[in-house]
């Protein structure tokens, strides 16, 4: 597949919702088929990266990643839940194997700041994840090297679960920490975790220029009136 644009953050819509799929909700058994359904619709590709110790689910893998990378133009978005020990190995890995955006946890701070030269080194744009019972204030430090900062609505690395009742005022402070650093670089906002037909509306006006979607896209009866209206928001 051809090479994502350099500038492929800054090209990524402002007049809508970004449309970020989360590979974890499609049939896995069937994913490139799955790939070619969603992509005339797909922003960016999401794929969450769970150890079994930072997060309790067990998921994805390098080659994975590589495999959607020789399928599909998209951008790939790794999303790294993992220990700190292994945080830069799996940097590495994931990197190589092609993914375009890489997000560490601000809860890896003893490591943060070396996993942020390593994505710098690499020329792989950084983004980092906030887990909904942390102080949204502690990412003001890393906001000038970052891409993207993604909000947790939900607690880690489990499906199914009900947005938190705090998710929209915890945007409108990261939006407001982000407008205030007057970063050089574009920082897109997302929300990821308890994404549901009722509550993409309120994420929306809370300040999320992403929602990273699972079962309401891949599931949806029409993908094509389901992103009519995502897009309308």
């Amino acid at each position: 597949m051809s090479a994502v644009s350099k500038s492929w953050i800054d090209d990524l819509p402002r007049d809508r919702l970004i449309a970020e799929f989360s590979v974890w909700s499609a049939d896995l058994v069937r994913l490139a088929d799955e790939l070619a359904r969603v992509d005339p619709y797909v922003d960016i590709l999401h794929i969450d990266v769970a150890d079994g110790h930072f997060a309790p689910a067990i998921l994805f893998f390098p080659d994975l990643v590589a495999g959607i990378r020789k399928v599909s133009a998209r951008p790939i978005h790794v999303h790294l839940m993992v220990a700190d020990s292994i945080l830069l190995s799996q940097i590495d890995q994931f990197a190589d194997a092609g993914a375009d955006l890489i997000s560490i946890h601000v809860e890896n701070e003893s490591i943060a700041l070396e996993a942020l030269d390593r994505l710098e080194q690499l020329g792989v744009a950084a983004g980092m994840v906030i887990k909904v019972d942390t102080l949204v204030k502690v990412i003001e430090p890393y906001l000038s090297r970052l891409s993207f900062v993604t909000l947790l609505g939900t607690a880690i690395g489990v499906k199914g679960q009900g947005l938190n009742e705090n998710a929209g005022i915890r945007l409108a402070e990261a939006k407001a920490l982000i407008s205030s650093v007057g970063a050089h670089r574009r920082i897109v906002l997302a929300a990821d975790g308890g994404i549901r037909e009722h509550t993409v509306p309120f994420l929306r006006r809370s300040g999320a220029e992403t929602v990273v979607l699972g079962s309401l896209a891949f599931n949806a009866p029409s993908l094509e009136e389901r992103m009519t209206w995502l897009r309308a928001l």
